[in-house]
């Protein structure tokens, strides 16, 4: 079995990938500039690519799949997959695994910093406190919010949403949970409902946090109407995909007063416009990110301690079962998109 780890990976790296898939051979991309080793090009996999049964990386360049003719897995390093060619990959008989739980705790924690950041204002107050500037107490402009007794929505009951609601009970939130298959239960959830509620979820939530995956169903899906269904002043937070959202609704929710709060680890992906970008370089076009009622991060949810080597670790579990002819636990659905 041939392995190609697609990232510009230390040698302790590629170490690990030799010593826990006994008998693989693992190859590398070819040396090249980059800007992040993270970053992978065709032309530094164009002569290693050809004959991998397994990729492993979070990056599948454009052209990679026309010479990928042994290619039967790709260890996919993110949990959203829809920059993958699915249906194309089905087509060619590619199985796909992904890291779907395996980062729901950092990404929790960066959710709930941002609710705090929001609830709290702490950049509006931290900048106050480095000019000198008094705030005035209790006054609208400056009152921070609450989280004890509110009731947070939570669009995605997965493993990152429950991760959320389970730290959201910590601040005796009310949880209410959506979900594709609500028969599934709540879990850590007071209530959950089907996507045929999200209105009245959304009415009822002074707080609301996008985890769901991005699909032909959910792309855009939260759009003006959704957005009149919110309650007056409530806080939105993406930790899923920036294109579950659609920008100029929020841009003018967020302007009116209608959304107090928003804060996203994730923006558009601009793949039919110009410019054409992935999502962080240009967060927003409408400049969303500017506003002062909106706290942002580039993807750095999952910028933390212990997760690379946990990646790592999930990957060469799906290496395993593969090699082994043993189900993949982390298997995704090539229809569903997760």
């Amino acid at each position: 079995m041939k392995i190609l780890v697609g990232w510009h990976a230390t040698e302790d790296e590629l170490a690990r990938f030799r010593d826990a898939v006994p008998g693989a051979t693992v190859v590398a991309p070819k040396p090249e500039p980059y800007l992040s080793r993270f970053d992978l090009t065709l032309e530094s996999i164009a002569d290693t690519i050809s004959d991998v049964d397994c990729f492993v990386g979070w990056v599948m360049p454009d052209g990679a799949l026309n010479i990928a003719k042994k290619l039967k897995l790709i260890c996919w390093m993110h949990t959203g997959c829809d920059e993958l060619d699915l249906q194309r990959l089905k087509t060619l008989g590619v199985q796909v695994t992904n890291l779907r739980g395996a980062n729901s705790v950092p990404v929790a924690e960066h959710a709930m910093a941002i609710i705090l950041g929001l609830a709290k204002r702490l950049l509006f107050k931290h900048q106050a406190c480095v000019t000198g500037d008094p705030l005035e107490v209790f006054a609208d402009h400056t009152r921070s919010g609450m989280m004890d007794g509110r009731t947070i929505g939570i669009i995605g009951l997965g493993q990152i949403g429950s991760a959320i609601g389970k730290r959201a009970k910590a601040f005796d939130m009310r949880v209410l949970g959506v979900r594709l298959h609500p028969e599934r239960g709540a879990g850590v959830a007071d209530e959950v409902f089907g996507i045929d509620k999200l209105h009245h979820v959304l009415s009822q939530s002074d707080y609301v946090v996008l985890s769901t995956p991005i699909t032909q169903q959910t792309e855009a899906f939260i759009g003006a109407a959704e957005i009149a269904a919110m309650k007056h002043r409530s806080i939105l937070v993406n930790v899923a995909r920036g294109n579950l959202i659609q920008e100029k609704p929020l841009y003018d929710a967020l302007k009116s007063g209608k959304i107090v709060g928003y804060g996203a680890d994730v923006w558009w992906n601009y793949k039919n416009a110009y410019p054409a970008t992935y999502h962080f370089p240009a967060p927003s076009r409408t400049g969303i990110q500017r506003l002062p009622n909106v706290i942002g991060t580039g993807d750095q949810a999952v910028n933390a301690d212990d997760v690379l080597d946990r990646n790592i670790s999930r990957s060469i579990e799906s290496l395993n079962q593969f090699a082994n002819n043993t189900p993949l636990a982390w298997k995704i659905d090539l229809d569903l998109g997760y």
